[in-house]
């Protein structure tokens, strides 16, 4: 993977005064502002004190040991690889808005892209402790996704089950939009259908869960040209019916125990998932499953 200067980007001052300046200069010739660190990561677009709105920052270190072995994660990452490969081939800078533990950045580089400029960016800087040791060559911003202050500087931006934890949604794509250079486009995953909501949801920090076309409607008012969409986790859409139908009343139960499924489970798990990643890579698309995911481009 290249490693880039983070200080050399077609950045707005945000959130002060919106006008573009080159970073390489270290401040805002308009205002004087000059983007400050937090936890060693530069923090371009900060907004203290509403981090824990979106997520609970105390989750990451056991999102971190779990991620690299559960089924759901893995056949994520396997599904959001094949899409960039297919409908980005010639990826070269990418962004990763909510990247958390840097699961995924790091599925992109060691599977696909190993050249390419990754930057991920997320409200905690405490999730970037762990996404700059698996993806230790991408730059690492804390930022709010709502202030994007980037300016046509991407091929791709990426987020990953992020959409779901933001009331202002809409803002984020119409964000991610500008920050996307004329024919890049945006790789997104949401949890879908409503008829779904769990505690695990409320415990995930979750505003809403999308309802079929939803994603879709949104991404066509932020601008977007649609290109490929289906839902996934659909094979096991029955068995996740029955176990969050089984939590919805249930008050002793762990949220993250979904997570720590046995071995032999996860297995199959995995292997349902894989099978389902190869039927749509022949072309079938879901129209009912657990999540959502959609690739859409900037005319």
């Amino acid at each position: 993977m290249k490693s880039q200067n983070p200080n050399q980007a077609n950045m707005r001052c945000r959130p002060r005064c919106s006008a573009q300046f080159d970073t390489r200069n270290r401040k805002c010739s308009a205002c004087g502002f000059i983007p400050p660190q937090t936890d060693d990561h530069p923090a371009p677009a900060p907004r203290p004190g509403e981090e824990g709105a979106y997520f609970s920052p105390d989750a990451y270190p056991e999102l971190a040991a779990l991620e690299a072995e559960n089924f759901w994660f893995r056949a994520r990452n396997h599904l959001i690889v094949w899409a960039l490969t297919r409908y980005f081939p010639r990826m070269r800078r990418c962004l990763e808005i909510g990247c958390g533990t840097g699961f995924v950045l790091g599925g992109i580089a060691a599977e696909a892209f190993p050249e390419a400029e990754l930057m991920g960016t997320d409200i905690f800087s405490a999730g970037l402790a762990y996404a700059a040791r698996r993806v230790p060559g991408a730059e690492l911003h804390q930022m709010d996704a709502r202030y994007i202050p980037y300016r046509k500087e991407f091929d791709v931006i990426g987020a990953f089950g992020v959409l779901e934890h933001i009331k202002e949604d809409e803002t984020v794509l119409r964000e991610m939009f500008a920050a996307l250079r004329p024919g890049g486009g945006i790789a997104v995953t949401v949890p879908q259908h409503t008829w779904l909501w769990s505690r695990q949801d409320a415990y995930a920090c979750h505003v809403r869960r999308y309802q079929v076309g939803e994603l879709r409607e949104k991404a066509l008012r932020a601008g977007f040209h649609v290109v490929f969409e289906t839902s996934f986790v659909s094979l096991l859409l029955p068995i996740m019916f029955v176990s969050r139908m089984f939590q919805r009343d249930r008050s002793d139960i762990n949220p993250t125990d979904e997570l720590r499924l046995p071995v032999a489970i996860n297995t199959v798990f995995e292997n349902i998932m894989r099978v389902e990643r190869r039927i749509i890579r022949l072309g079938v698309r879901f129209p009912l499953g657990g999540s959502r995911f959609l690739i859409a481009r900037r005319p």
